[in-house]
């Protein structure tokens, strides 16, 4: 039975359809786009002459093809009237970002927290400072903001848009997304899509949505920070499973009584390869973690500080065995490392690249290509307007929603809780 609003849907797959494809192939005709795509030229001109009105594309010069009859006109995506909104609510600040459809900055904001004990007052301020971006007469004067999407370094329920657990700022059960939308009342971004994240997931979508690689699918993004997790890419779909936690790789098991995890367990990659096991190895167990400490095995790494080299020699080993585990796992093209660890450079991946390699020499298969990210310390926030990007061009069901919805209708509650309790 056909219900009211399914021709509506139909349309707006075709027309996304048209942008995806456009987004990978820049310079396609009108004719080419029908020929591709596979619909007819009357409904290709028709959705495209909608797109270039409302500023998704644009033509350039009429290109001649030595055809006989009408010079075919090229079609890009347009990067001069949309915006997109992107935050990471990180440990210490948030970091805010808006970016054309093509995923160069126009604006971004650095927002130190007042009290990062107190999330309330942190989403709050986040929320205005968006607000503020997305002023009419402010930095995206002239531009139609078409929503937000927010990374936090936490186990994240999507589907509600509430982080359950973020276990180096301490929050449990903030609803992140209806704050931001009670704050957004009133304002520019009133009533526009809003979307919420674990952190490596959002930035996993800005490799996907705006490197300008078409051939790096499937495609894992390793974050190390003080934690470790992953966002992986599989069929230009974000794999989150069934409740969520997907990419979850911190509490993945990298070596048997290993070294005491804060989930109660040993030898996980969180114990092994982040941050804040490797300055508990450096400096001790009982000198806790600070940015300042952080910095402080930064500069040590740099210098060539034997203690530190010794230690991350050693994260950078067991980081090649879950590379290892990754690969075997998932087959990605490519694992890209991103997170605060990346300062610490290639003393820190290079021993990790080396293991993989041993392991995919005895396999007589190429290893996955192993990068740093290309956005740098924007990875997240511009991840977030990748994820806008990403769910607009894709408006079909989410069927990963509605069965993780359906899963938790039958599943004991003694899961997710305590899932939640040690990542």
């Amino acid at each position: 039975m056909i219900v009211a609003g399914d021709q509506q849907m139909l349309k707006q797959i075709n027309r996304m359809a048209l942008v995806r494809q456009l987004c990978s192939q820049p310079g396609l005709s009108r004719a080419a786009l029908a020929e591709t795509v596979g619909l007819t030229k009357s409904t290709v001109s028709m959705l495209v002459r909608e797109l270039l009105d409302e500023g998704w594309l644009t033509e350039s010069e009429l290109r001649s093809t030595g055809a006989l009859g009408r010079r075919a006109t090229p079609l890009h995506i347009d990067g001069s009237r949309l915006a997109l909104l992107g935050a990471d609510m990180g440990i210490g600040e948030a970091r805010l970002v808006a970016t054309n459809l093509l995923g160069e900055v126009l604006a971004e904001r650095v927002l130190p927290y007042a009290d990062a004990n107190d999330p309330g007052a942190c989403i709050a301020a986040a929320a205005a400072a968006m607000a503020e971006l997305a002023r009419p007469d402010g930095a995206l004067s002239g531009r139609t903001v078409l929503g937000t999407g927010v990374g936090l370094h936490g186990v994240v329920d999507d589907v509600m848009g509430m982080l359950h657990y973020a276990p180096h700022l301490g929050w449990r059960n903030v609803d992140v997304a209806g704050q931001l939308r009670a704050h957004f009342e009133g304002t520019a971004l009133a009533g526009l899509p809003l979307y919420v994240q674990n952190e490596a997931n959002v930035a996993a979508l800005a490799e996907l949505e705006f490197s300008g690689q078409v051939d790096a699918d499937p495609l894992i993004y390793l974050s190390i920070g003080y934690g470790v997790g992953s966002g992986i890419i599989v069929n230009g779909r974000l794999l989150t499973g069934l409740y969520g936690f997907a990419g979850e790789v911190g509490h993945t098991i990298l070596q048997q009584n290993g070294p005491p995890c804060s989930c109660g367990r040993r030898g996980c990659a969180d114990a092994l390869i982040g941050l804040q096991a490797l300055m508990d190895e450096v400096y001790g167990k009982l000198s806790g973690a600070s940015p300042e400490q952080l910095e402080r095995l930064f500069q040590q790494s740099e210098s060539g500080d034997p203690a530190a080299c010794k230690a991350i020699e050693a994260a950078g080993r067991n980081l090649g065995v879950l590379l290892n585990n990754l690969w075997v796992a998932f087959d990605p093209m490519c694992i890209v490392i991103g997170g605060a660890a990346i300062r610490l450079g290639e003393r820190f991946i290079e021993p990790g690249r080396r293991v993989l390699n041993d392991c995919a020499s005895a396999t007589l298969l190429p290893a996955p290509t192993i990068r740093t990210p290309r956005f740098g310390l924007n990875a997240i926030a511009i991840g977030g307007g990748a994820m806008v990007r990403h769910y607009l061009m894709r408006p079909f069901a989410d069927d990963g929603a509605a069965r993780r919805n359906a899963g938790r209708a039958g599943a004991p509650s003694t899961l997710a809780a305590g899932f939640w309790a040690w990542s």
